[in-house]
């Protein structure tokens, strides 16, 4: 992806310069932490290719696209702890390494700062639009959250009713940041509703290709166990489209794996039966269909925003590659 390479260079730098590092440190260790684990940096980098879209000065952009990446950073601690996740990133999590009681409290110095960040862009007369967009994108954020914590204990959840959820979960806060990127540089607000629509479509895709490394990836690329979804009973896109497919005999043994908690020892088993209904039900195949037509979504809104088309070219080519990406 060397042709993103400016942007993730910027806001690395920008990143080393902006150390949580001060006492207490029990504090903003943590935070460091996770915010050293690298990542892709998406949505920082798609805030500032939202600004060079219409203005060559994206590095002004900076401290709207750290914001957005110590927001995030901030729910992944919050969701790993909920989740009882081991593993982020192929590392243990903040609150496996430090304990439930500092990933809490670091997630929410995060937070504070992530508003801080905002102010330091010093441009008070764009500060009402971004906090309305960055308020109403935190807010989906955790309602997404709540509603997948919800489908948990929910017998029944529509496929609709999923992809409303990865919507707010996961796409919002791309379209956010590409929306913030694009009116600090100087785009129209048109121009900007389209980007939020590219990045919400997009968000979409990039959500169900998760779903589908968590089945059918490799463990070694991915940098988590195979499964975890099933492994806690997350009711994805794969499991609602198998459950819509099943014969009464596979659709009973799934209900019984998702429908409790299973001992340790046993938890390889329940996904490797799951799987092998999947497999039969081409549930794989049916699950990349309805990703390429949340990308084709947003390709379309793309070609609608009035800017250079070589520097449209970008968001196209990040949105392919990141959605054959086998990680």
């Amino acid at each position: 992806m060397q042709y993103i390479q400016p942007f993730q260079l910027a806001f690395q730098e920008y990143l080393e310069r902006h150390p949580f590092q001060k006492d207490p440190r029990n504090l903003y260790v943590p935070a460091d932490y996770i915010m050293g684990l690298g990542g892709k940096r998406l949505r920082p980098v798609l805030l500032l290719i939202g600004h060079y879209l219409f203005d060559d000065h994206f590095q002004r952009s900076l401290p709207a696209a750290m914001a957005i990446e110590v927001f995030h950073n901030f729910t992944l601690v919050h969701d790993d702890i909920m989740d009882a996740a081991p593993l982020r990133r192929g590392k243990p999590t903040v609150h496996h390494r430090y304990g439930v009681n500092a990933g809490i409290l670091s997630g929410d110095v995060m937070l504070i700062r992530a508003y801080q960040y905002l102010l330091d862009l010093n441009r008070p007369e764009m500060l009402p639009h971004l906090l309305d967009i960055f308020n109403t994108v935190a807010i989906e954020v955790c309602e997404g959250q709540q509603l997948d914590m919800d489908f948990e204990q929910q017998e029944v959840v529509s496929i609709p009713e999923y992809l409303k959820m990865i919507e707010l979960k996961t796409s919002v806060l791309i379209a956010g940041a590409l929306k913030m990127g694009a009116l600090l540089g100087g785009g129209h607000a048109e121009d900007a509703g389209r980007l939020y629509e590219f990045g919400r479509n997009m968000g979409i895709a990039f959500q169900l290709q998760d779903d589908i490394l968590d089945a059918f990836g490799d463990p070694e690329k991915v940098g988590k166990k195979v499964g975890g979804d099933i492994a806690q009973n997350k009711k994805t896109y794969l499991y609602l489209k198998a459950m819509e497919l099943a014969r009464a005999g596979q659709r009973e043994t799934l209900k019984k794996w998702f429908g409790t908690a299973v001992e340790a020892e046993r938890e390889q088993e329940k996904i490797s039966q799951v799987l092998a209904i999947w497999h039969e039900l081409g549930i794989r195949p049916l699950a990349e269909a309805a990703k390429q037509t949340y990308q084709q979504a947003a390709f379309d809104a793309l070609g609608k925003v009035q800017a250079s088309g070589e520097r449209k070219k970008i968001l196209e080519q990040l949105a392919e590659d990141l959605l054959v990406r086998e990680a």
